[in-house]
């Protein structure tokens, strides 16, 4: 019998190991969905509310499961969706494919209805690969080269398949000239620098007195040896927040995150130090690195682009983190004297002190640092993590301690609002096993993270553990916005841009059949997390939290400090902002 365009389409997906597609459905894309409907449930769909939260979705599958993501959308506007989720996968370095439909091929150039330059649109995006497929016998090849790009080249790639096309008898290409005979199947290659290059990375690593090391999401199976040359050279490491789950913080000698949401211990080892180890990590942020010239500098990428763009390195190692860090092992010597690291381990313990006294400290009602404080103890075993854009990544990054075996991600380097609660859902969906915890403000949940839990009510009953909670800071404000205004920008808070409208988050969840917990004092947050964390379902939790704790940087500058106390002078909450800022210093005070 002969099969359909879109029959092979899906064939091939399966042959590439695809089983879970996220998208939302519409006429351009129709054939496609007859044959998922035809294969019987060996690809799973997985409707979402929105298509910018399939590509959410398909970027999570793929850094949490390390597969090719798969989204999938109609033609013009569904196909505009899916642009932010995207750009999030392209900026992460994340092997997302998008298959979206178009307008027939009879009417393209027609000003047809939903007749968007799709080709032009992606070009960006999927600038690897984008192609429009025009004729059955081509869409054999671009399946495959559009999953081994995204693959080879960990980025995204689109497919863009007109309408009519879909349903279009297939044909095999024939065999002969100008026709393309393409196959399935990738293998991540062993990448190794030159022996010469290792040795004189070992040189400038042996000679430091004072070594840093920074790691980064590249690093995320190299955790072994991480350790290990963090151990021979008395180093201390930091993390890109990409990187969180990349290193256990209850090692003594992690520093914990780095930049405007990074701890003061990751401050100092980069400030004092004489040489710096870079492993997979693109951090963006140079004011947080070594100043140029006062130390020597080794990068570990896998990418050649990405080397000696943040920090003028000595040299630059392109390999595999783990193969890579392997070889370059044996060359490292064991450095003897620890008083660098005995230095560094001591201002982490100090630093913690300081992060439990921030956190206990009173606020109205609720201190957002201590919600998180109060989670980080009962994080279950193997647990996934997902945090929002905004001073709740500042939370996740400082105060939950990551064990071995937990997963973690947020929008890096795109650094969005939205992705919180589709991760954790792809989360589920791939290892519905797990505990898979969200962590949002209330501007992201209520931007797109609300719509989403209708999804979570959809499906939740065929995951095997069905605990995914959602944590909202409900402050009614944009918060992360609101301290930069303050702080970079001297201004005072802008009341009509940042005060968000109220929303009963518990009750939205009871209404889906979900769990609601609302919690207004501090005395409650351990054990709603208690009740959350032992439920029999999904659970929103929403914490009442006070605006006014200060995200504070691990250090702040001159500039920075007279900003502040400018917005001071006109702001509308200048009184408790001030009272909390300053408990906020006395605690550091205190703990050191």
């Amino acid at each position: 019998m002969a099969q359909s365009t879109s029959d092979f389409l899906v064939k091939r997906l399966i042959d590439w190991g695809v089983h879970r597609v996220y998208g939302y459905p519409g006429d351009g894309i129709n054939g496609v969905f007859g044959a998922l409907n035809r294969v019987d449930g060996k690809i799973k769909f997985i409707q979402v509310r929105h298509e910018e939260m399939a590509a959410f979705m398909a970027c999570a599958h793929a850094k949490f499961t390390g597969e090719v993501g798969v989204c999938m959308a109609t033609s013009g506007p569904g196909a505009i969706h899916l642009l932010n989720g995207l750009y999030d996968a392209k900026l992460d370095h994340q092997p997302v494919v998008a298959i979206v439909g178009q307008s027939s091929r009879l009417a393209m150039g027609g000003s047809y209805q939903q007749e968007v330059d799709l080709q032009s649109l992606f070009k960006d995006v999927a600038s690897e690969f984008v192609q429009t497929a025009m004729a059955p016998g081509q869409v054999r090849h671009l399946v495959d080269r559009a999953f081994r790009i995204a693959q080879a080249e960990r980025t995204v790639t689109c497919i863009i398949l007109p309408n009519d096309l879909q349903d279009e008898e297939y044909e095999e290409p024939p065999h002969k000239h100008s026709t393309i005979h393409s196959g399935v199947g990738y293998t991540s290659p062993r990448v190794i620098p030159h022996e010469d290059d290792l040795r004189r990375a070992a040189d400038v690593l042996n000679a430091g007195k004072r070594v840093a090391m920074l790691i980064g999401q590249g690093a995320m199976h190299a955790s072994k040896e991480v350790i290990d040359v963090a151990e021979l050279l008395g180093a201390g490491v930091a993390k890109a927040l990409l990187g969180k789950a990349a290193l256990p913080d209850t090692l003594p000698f992690v520093t914990g995150a780095i930049g405007l949401l990074g701890t003061k211990p990751s401050w100092t080892l980069m400030d004092e130090c004489d040489t710096l180890l870079m492993v997979g990590s693109s951090f963006p942020y140079p004011e947080f690195l070594p100043e140029e010239g006062k130390a020597r500098g080794v990068q570990i990428d896998i990418d050649g682009r990405m080397l000696s763009i943040r920090y003028p390195m000595e040299v630059n190692l392109i390999g595999d983190s783990n193969e890579t860090l392997r070889a370059l092992i044996p060359m490292l010597k064991l450095k003897k004297d620890r008083s660098w690291r005995e230095k560094i381990e001591k201002e982490i313990v100090d630093w913690w002190k300081l992060v439990e006294e921030r956190a206990m400290t009173s606020a109205d009602p609720i201190n957002p640092e201590r919600v998180f404080w109060e989670l980080s103890p009962r994080l279950p075993d193997r647990c996934i993590l997902a945090a929002d854009s905004g001073s709740t990544a500042a939370w996740y990054a400082r105060d939950l301690k990551f064990r071995d075996g937990m997963m973690g991600s947020l929008s890096g380097n795109l650094a969005t609002m939205g992705p919180g609660v589709p991760y954790v859902i792809a989360a589920k969906f791939a290892f519905p096993d797990r505990v898979a915890i969200a962590c949002v403000g209330d501007g992201a949940f209520q931007m797109n993270g609300m719509n989403e839990m209708i999804t979570v009510a959809k499906y939740w009953k065929e995951w095997s553990d069905p605990r995914l909670i959602v944590c909202v800071l409900k402050n009614r404000d944009l918060n992360m916005v609101t301290w930069e205004q303050r702080i970079m920008a001297g201004d005072p808070k802008f009341e009509a841009s940042q005060v968000m409208p109220d929303f009963p988050y518990a009750d939205y969840a009871k209404s889906l059949g979900l769990m609601g917990i609302r919690i207004e004092k501090p005395d409650r947050i351990a054990s709603a997390w208690d009740e959350a964390l032992s439920a029999d379902r999904p659970s929103i939790l929403e914490f009442h939290t006070d605006p006014e704790v200060p995200p504070l940087p691990p250090h702040i500058t001159p500039d920075e400090a007279k900003k502040f106390l400018k917005s001071l002078m006109h702001d509308p909450n200048r009184g408790h902002m001030l009272k909390q800022s300053i408990k906020e210093m006395l605690d550091s005070v205190k703990a050191h």
